[in-house]
């Protein structure tokens, strides 16, 4: 009970805070602001946006294929229908309530495929923990690319408004005493309750989650093909990359721009679907805040931020439903089979 209690607090919260970004920039926004996106979305040319579904489709695809690497040091060869499904799944069901798709994903390969969770699910943490580091990678190339234009926007926008009230205060030396108090704290208490915490579900379930995380560190130093691992894991950025720029060509104002507004979109949108968890209000604020600084009215990255937020998160419902229903029937004809 306090399970689903705690799920639709987390759905009522993310759905909030979705909410609250798109009444905070509408707020701002004037009349004439808002005829002007009403018009963007009538005037783009939504043919890009069925070509962008493509490269997303195909993205998924391979990290169905690059799950099944992970899995086959272990002894489990799950079938590539069932993989692709349940990765679906996950993102459906992440739509609804953050987290809970990689669960639903190693769910599906436990009940499909005889795949304990444990074991899945450590391969699933060890796909995000690469996922991020080249996350990392592209964000650190973004700075270095695009830093005089960032510099600048960051300076205008926030730094000369709160740099009065931080002229005499040392932050960095701030928020280091502070972690290193926070760290001496939380190792008190740690000897202090020792014994409570240590039988305590949640310390159970992390103990489970960091020994499912070495054993997909393990899985992944034991991949067959490194290379084709390593092409899946760059195959899939390359797609999300393909689908930002497909969407530039909705509209004229953005057709033009060049390959490194697309890189600068694709981080600071990937930086929004972090934040809150789909991306739900936030991604087309970000992403017209990102296009403001290229030269673009905000109106327009506004509206193209929304229709390719709109058309993936689209995309995942569909495809998530489909997967929903058609994983039944696959069983049903694996038992007939047998």
């Amino acid at each position: 009970m306090k399970k689903k209690v705690l799920l639709i607090l987390k759905f009522i919260f993310f759905i909030g805070l979705g909410i609250f970004f798109i009444w905070w920039f509408q707020r701002k926004l004037s009349p004439t602001e808002k005829f002007e996106i009403s018009n963007s979305f009538r005037s783009a040319n939504y043919l890009w946006v069925f070509l962008a579904i493509i490269p997303g489709i195909l993205s998924h695809l391979s990290r169905s294929m690059r799950w099944q690497m992970l899995l086959k040091p272990m002894g489990y060869h799950p079938k590539l229908k069932t993989t692709f499904a349940a990765v679906m799944v996950g993102y459906f069901a992440n739509l609804a309530f953050p987290r809970l798709g990689e669960v639903m994903r190693c769910g599906i390969l436990h009940k499909y495929e005889k795949i304990p969770v444990s074991k899945s699910f450590g391969t699933v943490i060890t796909e995000r923990t690469i996922d991020m580091l080249i996350f990392f990678v592209l964000f650190l190339l973004t700075l270095i690319v695009e830093f005089h234009n960032l510099k600048d926007y960051l300076y205008d926008s926030f730094w000369i408004k709160f740099a009065d009230k931080f002229n005499n205060f040392n932050l960095t030396n701030f928020i280091f005493i502070g972690i290193l108090i926070f760290i001496f704290i939380v190792f008190i208490l740690f000897l202090i309750f020792k014994k409570k915490i240590t039988s305590s579900n949640i310390y159970q379930k992390i103990v489970v989650i960091l020994l499912g995380f070495i054993e997909g560190l393990k899985s992944l130093s034991k991949v067959d093909k490194p290379l084709l691992f390593i092409f899946h894991s760059l195959f899939i950025w390359l797609n999300y990359f393909l689908m930002t720029w497909l969407i530039f060509f909705c509209f004229d104002q953005t057709a033009s721009l060049g390959l490194n507004v697309v890189l600068s979109a694709l981080v600071m949108g990937s930086v929004g679907i972090m934040i809150v968890p789909g991306g739900i209000g936030i991604y087309p604020v970000i992403i017209s805040q990102t296009l403001v600084i290229f030269s673009i009215p905000k109106t327009v990255g506004y509206a193209m931020g929304w229709i390719a937020w709109s058309s993936q998160t689209l995309l995942i419902i569909i495809l998530g439903l489909i997967a929903l229903m058609v994983l039944p029937l696959l069983k049903n004809v694996k038992n007939e089979s047998i």
